[in-house]
């Protein structure tokens, strides 16, 4: 029996795919530890899963909802994030994934999990990096479409690789101030300087690098990490608790035809705004049902046809859906694929806008800004996508295509062949 040890940073689309995963390891009899923020330990322990905190908390955060509206900014997020929610936490951080790490036979990281890598060397034990996203690559050959830059696959198309190389230059050049204090915490650490930036190719594992994604998103690219492994997602979305919602839920499904469901997963939700009355505007005008999960937003009365609910696990309402509203955040992308429905996705930020063009570009959905968003356009686009029944076809070609998948599963069996007897992982493969 090997003790893994797992740490995250984010919202739940960054913390579900390592439960899942923990809970494969578990039923093949390890040990497995997650290391993330004391908000979530209720989920991880709930999940049968031992639970370590390790950065900072929502309340040493300040308020969420000014955070994640800073966050999401298309072009100052990423550096506001590392700024003020990362590298101010970075030394309490190692220190609890330090203790953590006591007894761990490996070690394994989210993208932004810097400090992690650093604990390792300090206990002298093996880590592997892990992925959600294709974005988190940076790949010049298939390159990601960003909020800020939304030309660059259009770059690679038209010029080829160079001006993409001289673009990823920039912008690394741009963020190497980010991580001035993680660069004198390696010094006080009596660390080795790296020009490597913990952001780009410092997040990956000399070890093994397990991209927890879905293949039909993206395939390997000679500029990938070597000892990259594609495992699909691994898919987890919790559990209710409040059977009395479930219940009302499954009444409101039985009683007409399958509604248009609008999800923003648990970050966009807490800046939505007056989405929710674009959405019911929306449905409105087609003469649609809907199930709106709108997180922390209570809405005022709602006409017959539309149910609101705080949350509801995604595999409990997303295959009875007539279409499915989200915004491409890869973990609510990943369970609307395996629903086999179509979908408009509505991007916001970070891996978002790449997410919702490797979707579409499967032929099952549309994509429309979040920012670009009426009540008008929404209908326009849900009566084109619901109009057209080769979007539908498309989703459940995707769909039958996951289905014998098992994320979880091929990420627990490639992190125990690292440790016992498997391929040598040192030797250099992408898959």
């Amino acid at each position: 029996m090997s003790r893994f040890l797992f740490t995250t940073f984010g919202s739940l689309g960054d913390l579900h795919p390592y439960v899942a995963i923990s809970r494969a390891l578990i039923e093949r009899g390890h040990t497995a530890v997650i290391a993330t923020s004391g908000d979530y330990r209720d989920q991880v322990q709930g999940a049968g899963v031992e639970f370590a905190t390790a950065g900072p908390g929502l309340e040493e955060l300040g308020d969420y909802r000014t955070q994640v509206t800073r966050i999401f900014d298309v072009r100052q997020g990423p550096e506001y994030l590392f700024r003020t929610m990362i590298m101010p936490y970075l030394r309490p951080t190692y220190h609890q994934l330090l203790e953590a790490a006591d007894g761990a036979d490996l070690l394994v990281s989210h993208p932004l999990a810097v400090t992690l890598p650093l604990v390792a060397q300090r206990r002298q034990v093996p880590w592997v990096s892990t992925v959600l996203a294709p974005m988190s690559f940076f790949s010049c050959y298939d390159p990601p479409l960003l909020a800020a830059a939304p030309f660059l696959p259009r770059l690679r198309r038209t010029f080829g690789l160079t001006p993409l190389r001289l673009f990823f230059t920039i912008v690394k050049r741009g963020a190497r101030s980010w991580e001035e204090p993680l660069r004198e915490f390696r010094a006080e650490l009596g660390l080795p300087p790296t020009d490597q930036l913990a952001i780009f190719e410092g997040q990956f594992s000399p070890f093994r690098t397990l991209a927890l994604f879905d293949s039909l998103l993206a395939q390997p690219q000679p500029d990938w990490p070597a000892n990259t492994r594609i495992c699909n997602t691994p898919v987890f979305d919790g559990v209710s608790e409040e059977q009395g919602m479930l219940k009302e839920l499954e009444e409101f499904l039985a009683a007409g035809e399958p509604p248009v469901v609008f999800a923003l997963g648990s970050s966009v939700v807490w800046i939505a705004e007056d989405f929710w009355e674009k959405a019911v505007e929306a449905v409105r005008l087609l003469g649609r049902r809907a199930v709106l999960l709108t997180g922390p937003t209570t809405l005022p009365s709602l006409p017959e046809t539309v149910r609101a609910f705080p949350y509801v696990p995604y595999s409990a309402i997303f295959p009875r859906a007539a279409a499915i509203v989200h915004q491409a955040g890869i973990g609510t992308l990943a369970q609307a694929l395996r629903a086999g429905r179509p979908q408009l996705l509505l991007p916001v930020a970070f891996d978002q806008p790449d997410n919702a063009h490797r979707a579409a570009g499967l032929g099952l959905g549309r994509v429309v800004p979040f920012c670009k968003i009426t009540a008008g356009r929404l209908a326009d686009e849900l009566a084109k996508l619901l109009g057209n029944s080769g979007y539908a076809d498309a989703a459940r070609a995707v769909s039958r295509d996951l289905a014998g998948t098992d994320g979880a599963a091929c990420a627990a069996d490639e992190l125990i062949a690292c440790l016992h007897g498997g391929e040598d992982p040192r030797a250099g493969r992408v898959e």
